[in-house]
């Protein structure tokens, strides 16, 4: 292992050059401190450093564009990162030149990486397409990789090579037996090596080679790789070719047997078969006349049909990477994002394995049925609105304001807010009206909604319910949202805010899964939480008539909006989140901007059916998860409720000897800031960006930023609690 050199070009020492000394110390960086332009230079060129800090706050000492230039012209330094302290500036700047010394900075820095980083995706494509052997090794000829050319050359799978020494592979005798020291003399002198070399299949056999090694020089200006690329000698390509004669002989058999019991087979696809060599093109013509058959012809299949007919008149290049381009849409995550893991950062390592998993593994004998908690609050319930004490409907009069402390409302009420807010935001968008139902059978179900829940749990209790459902009434009001949706629509996902997390055990899906709980024997393991939610609510809504809110809806109103409801609610796991936001996204914003002014396309895009569906999913997730953008008092409370739910998880998980799902929720070491900045960061911060585009929220994403500043802020102060500790 190498650690990490760092340069420090300071001209004189004060608290921010001492202060990257003992950052590299803490961090076990080797550190060097250089005081003129030479002798930064002098010392590059000695060490070698990946890391160069130049002091940019004083030019009267150097300049540092220059002392940069004269390091950049050095060969070494390629693959060094140089970095400049400048002096603070604003957080904005209206400045054209800012602004675009801004831009060329990110140009130079973040957007020349993702170039290289998509770069090595079409390199690596390019190496295990290829038709030449290609290993590459370390410079202590380790061997790193292999490509399938490779494997197949020499009848090794790269698993029985990779981390392998060359010494530990066996030799041929054919070859002279001093051209091995020939080869290392030269390729460490930094040379190219070219000829003939024998080497010895697994199998046992020898094979001639043609071989090209090239050493590759990399950090330091030093040899760090060594890239051969290998070819079969005349003998090896001969018996190659009668090896493929012999299976495109035995395919032609083997399709022409088929043809005797299907005379459908396509007649192109027959023929081309029969070839010495069959190609790309002619293997795709028998596919293009199998889908082209199909007399039910989905979405997918139209795209594939596009494709393949592209693909026929396309050069091998195209139609290899439209190959790539088929192989991805016949995946069935097409939305969601393959996941990078993120070793530096366990908080979103665990919120992404605790919310987006059903369960690592199922335990046999380890069983969590969690209890039903059904009794009825002791607080009288009004009979209707009128009824509502002038304490409760004072604070309800502010119910449409984003800063409504839904909290107050809950000490209030008893820990009883969802039947009294319900009440009034209910009232409020008609939704007695449009279910032709009294508001003493609204008032029933909103009480007995609200008894399914678990006072018990810090979080997932009536209270977050009122909270969510305050937030959906909240984007229902805002205007673009009320011109993309109809009343059904309204009603649908107030119902559904109500009822969303309704029974919830204050344990994740994961947590269910593991324990081999019976929702998650009974829902198969698959959006287990989420499933009951939606499922149990319809049963207790139909099983009496006094609380059926349904009951005077007709079947094909009632079935139309069941759908929505269990869709949205659904909508609410966590699995398929971004999936939802890729869909919003995709569907919806980026069209509308395309469409810029022109009102009448953008109320095309947002009124399709799908489309409102997708705003509809939006809407919830959104209302969901929208403590963050909640006045700073109010995301702290929550962030100290779903830690607390989340440390008793962890806890149980303990005892019980289950998989612990996330554990730095541990009571005793979890650092609260962290885990909001994580979720922030790779939850909330681009969904909301998402849906402030649409419904237009400044409000919001002010909070949100200023609630960012403030778990930052105590993260710097390594403080782990919600709050910072007293002064």
């Amino acid at each position: 292992m190498r650690f990490l050199d760092v340069l420090l070009v300071f001209a004189k020492e004060d608290s921010q050059s001492d202060a990257f000394w003992w950052a590299c110390e803490r961090a076990g960086f080797r550190c060097n401190i250089a005081r003129t332009p030479e002798s930064a230079v002098e010392c590059f060129l000695d060490k070698h450093h990946e890391i160069i800090v130049i002091d940019g706050r004083h030019s009267r000492y150097f300049e540092p564009e220059a002392v940069c230039r004269l390091i950049r012209a050095t060969k070494p330094s390629e693959n060094t990162v140089i970095l400049a302290v400048v002096p603070q500036r604003f957080v904005e700047n209206s400045s054209v030149s800012a602004c675009y010394n801004e831009l060329i900075q990110i140009e130079h820095g973040e957007v020349r990486c993702q170039f290289k980083l998509r770069a090595c995706n079409s390199v690596f494509t390019a190496l295990e397409l290829c038709q030449e052997a290609v290993e590459i090794t370390s410079e202590d000829h380790i061997i790193q990789y292999v490509n399938p050319a490779f494997e197949r050359m020499m009848g090794y799978h790269k698993g029985e090579l990779i981390g392998k020494e060359l010494t530990e592979l066996p030799k041929s005798d054919k070859n002279r037996a001093d051209l091995l020291d020939t080869i290392n003399t030269c390729i460490k002198k930094g040379k190219e090596w070219q000829g003939i070399y024998y080497a010895r299949k697994k199998s046992g056999d020898s094979i001639q080679q043609h071989v090209k090694i090239t050493p590759v020089i990399g950090q330091g200006g030093k040899i760090r790789h060594f890239v051969s690329i290998k070819r079969l000698g005349c003998f090896g390509i001969n018996l190659l070719r009668h090896t493929e004669r012999f299976l495109s002989s035995s395919e032609c058999h083997s399709l022409r047997h088929r043809d005797r019991r299907k005379d459908s087979i396509d007649a192109r696809s027959l023929s081309s078969r029969g070839s010495d060599a069959p190609s790309l093109q002619n293997r795709r013509y028998s596919s293009v006349a199998r889908i082209h058959s199909m007399t039910i012809e989905a979405p997918i299949t139209k795209v594939i049909n596009i494709i393949n007919a592209a693909q026929e008149s396309s050069p091998v290049t195209v139609a290899e990477a439209l190959d790539r381009v088929l192989e991805i849409l016949r995946t069935t995550e097409l939305y969601s994002p393959q996941l990078a893991s993120k070793e530096d950062d366990p908080h979103t390592n665990d919120l992404v394995g605790g919310l987006m998993s059903d369960g690592l593994r199922r335990l046999s004998g380890n069983e969590y049925v969690f209890c039903k908690n059904m009794s009825q609050s002791q607080l009288a319930i009004p009979v209707t609105l009128n009824d509502v004490p002038p304490s409760i409907a004072e604070m309800l009069n502010d119910e449409e304001c984003w800063e409504f402390n839904i909290l107050e409302l809950e000490a209030a009420t008893h820990k009883r807010p969802l039947t009294y807010l319900g009440l009034k935001i209910f009232t409020s968008f008609g939704v007695c009206e449009f279910l032709n139902c009294s508001e003493a059978t609204l008032r029933s179900w909103l009480q007995l909604m609200e008894a399914s829940y678990h006072a018990s749990n810090s979080y997932h209790n009536s209270t977050h319910a009122a909270d969510v459902l305050h937030a959906t009434a909240y984007f229902l009001r805002k205007e673009r949202v009320k011109s993309s949706l109809d009343q059904l629509d309204e009603v649908a996902a107030l119902i559904a805010a109500t009822v969303h997390d309704v029974d919830h055990p204050g344990r994740t899906n994961s947590f269910l899964c593991n324990a081999g709980s019976e929702l998650a024997i009974l829902y198969n393991d698959t959006a287990v939480l989420e499933s009951h939610h939606a499922a149990l609510a319809f049963q207790l809504t139909v099983r009496d008539s006094k609380s059926n809110i349904f009951k005077n809806t007709d079947r094909n109103q009632f079935r139309t909006l069941r759908q929505a409801i269990i869709d949205m609610v659904l909508a609410t796991e966590m699995t398929r989140h971004f999936e939802h936001v890729s869909k919003f996204v995709n569907s919806i914003n980026k069209p509308m901007a395309s469409v810029n002014s022109d009102c009448d396309g953008q109320a095309n895009i947002r009124n399709s059916p799908e489309n409102r569906l997708l705003i509809k999913r939006m809407l919830i997730k959104c209302a969901d998860v929208a403590n963050p953008c909640r006045p700073l008092e109010l995301c702290i409370e929550w962030a100290g409720r779903i830690s607390e739910e989340y440390f008793a998880q962890t806890d149980e998980e303990k005892r019980q000897g289950l998989p612990v799902v996330m554990p730095v929720f541990d009571r005793n070491t979890c650092s609260v800031p962290k885990s909001q900045i994580s979720f922030i960061d790779y939850f909330i911060t681009d969904m909301f960006d998402a849906w402030d585009a649409f419904a237009c929220l400044p409000g919001l994403m002010e909070h949100l930023s200023e609630n960012y500043k403030y778990w930052k802020g105590l993260d710097e102060m390594k403080c782990k609690s919600l709050r910072p500790p007293p002064s």
